[in-house]
């Protein structure tokens, strides 16, 4: 009952945004049936939209895949930017880095692996576009590195660019292997990984 003695009002949820809804879809049936098989009626009829209000926000099931990835990589870009331009030691940064980007990958594993299970079969532009992204970001995280090697927090006498491809490399291969009912926690694999970065650069 409301204050006033009348029935109260129970107010429905509001409807997930449409761009939200189909990329929900997109992901449940590119990992269901692959991203060659599924069609863009499937999409429209899972998300329950018309294939005209998908193209108001998606030129192509290919921007689909792109931003499935994309979302990802602007979260841990943010989350990156916001850790490396603390005020933080550089082994903290870094620490902060490494721990966030394992956790996350993570947290959008299952978007993750079908991006990159599918990235082949995007247009060249589209790859050429996420690899731009990600590059920017290695390329931040190999500063930190540089950081302190010229500072002697770090030793010098490993190569920068290596480590990252290195490290990139263990984070990338997550989806190969991690389960969420598995012993570890994204949180603790984040540590370790963290753990094993820091161990090779440590003077």
């Amino acid at each position: 009952m409301s204050p006033e003695g009348g029935e109260q009002v129970v107010r429905e949820p509001e409807p997930e945004p449409v761009p939200q809804r189909l990329l929900a879809a997109a992901t449940r049936l590119f990992a269901e049936h692959g991203f060659e098989t599924t069609s863009v009626q499937q999409i429209v009829d899972a998300a329950g939209v018309t294939k005209g209000a998908m193209y108001h926000y998606f030129g192509s099931k290919d921007d689909l895949l792109y931003e499935i990835y994309a979302r990802v990589l602007r979260v841990q870009t943010a989350r990156m930017e916001q850790a490396a331009d603390s005020t933080e030691s550089v082994q903290r940064r870094l620490r902060a880095v490494a721990v966030d980007v394992v956790v996350t990958t993570v947290t959008h594993l299952e978007d993750t692996v079908i991006f990159f299970r599918s990235m082949h079969l995007l247009h060249p532009d589209k790859q050429a576009e996420v690899r731009a992204q990600r590059r920017r970001y290695h390329e931040r995280v190999r500063g930190l590195i540089e950081e302190g090697q010229a500072s002697g927090v770090f030793r010098a006498d490993r190569s920068a660019e290596l480590v990252v491809d290195f490290f990139f490399g263990a984070v990338h291969h997550l989806g190969f292997w991690y389960r969420r009912d598995g012993p570890m926690s994204a949180r603790q694999v984040g540590e370790q990984f963290a753990d094993l970065l820091l161990d090779a650069l440590r003077v």
